[in-house]
């Protein structure tokens, strides 16, 4: 199973990460965040960061269309995760540039499939996430059995507060046939010591086990 750390603010410990075997490594250019990426460290030096296996992955907010064109080039981003309000014009002319994963914020009940019908043939993954009062990541689950029975017909990235007592939980969720579009999980506040500074050591022994799964 493919893993996305989000919120990284070190080079150094994207480089553990990639050591690791994770895939994807997530940065905050959300300004309100407190993981916003710029407070930690400059474009050059995100750019510099190359690891044998892993990709960089931006996360932006309702941000100028230029804004994150120009950050996908200043700093080497593979991917965009887009986890605001953007709309699909907007994702196509984003998707035209670079891959883009759009996500979907899930409040109790959502019609997932109404939801992401117009992105379906414009994004090229989707994520989902847990609806909170702003925008970015909760640190709670939503509920997966939402999911359950659902052709996605897009890879997709499961977010939303899983930590490192999870590993039963991802097991049994792989049994179900959404599962054949499980592309990657997305952990981040649940494995740091403070905001931005993951804790290594639990990840590293999530790593070990979700790997398996």
């Amino acid at each position: 199973m493919r893993i996305k750390v989000c919120g990284m603010t070190s080079a150094g410990q994207v480089l553990q990460l990639d050591d690791m075997g994770v895939e994807f490594a997530g940065f905050i250019f959300y300004p309100k965040s407190p993981r916003y990426v710029y407070k930690f460290m400059s474009r050059p030096e995100i750019k510099k960061i190359k690891g044998r296996g892993i990709n960089k992955v931006g996360v932006f907010v309702n941000a100028p269309l230029e804004e994150v064109l120009q950050a996908v080039d200043d700093c080497g981003l593979y991917l965009v995760q887009l986890h605001g309000d953007e709309t699909p014009k907007y994702c196509e002319k984003i998707a035209d540039y670079v891959t883009v994963v759009k996500a979907f914020r899930l409040r109790e009940d959502e019609n997932i499939l109404w939801k992401v019908k117009d992105y379906r043939d414009i994004a090229d993954m989707f994520l989902f996430d847990t609806e909170g009062a702003g925008y970015g990541g909760t640190g709670r689950k939503f509920d997966w059995k939402m999911l359950q029975g659902l052709n996605i017909g897009k890879p997709f990235f499961l977010s939303g507060g899983i930590e490192p007592g999870d590993t039963d939980k991802l097991k049994e969720f792989v049994k179900d046939p959404v599962a054949k579009d499980l592309f990657s999980i997305d952990v981040n506040s649940r494995f740091e010591i403070s905001p931005g500074i993951k804790d290594m050591n639990k990840l590293k022994d999530f790593i070990a086990a979700i790997k398996q799964v």
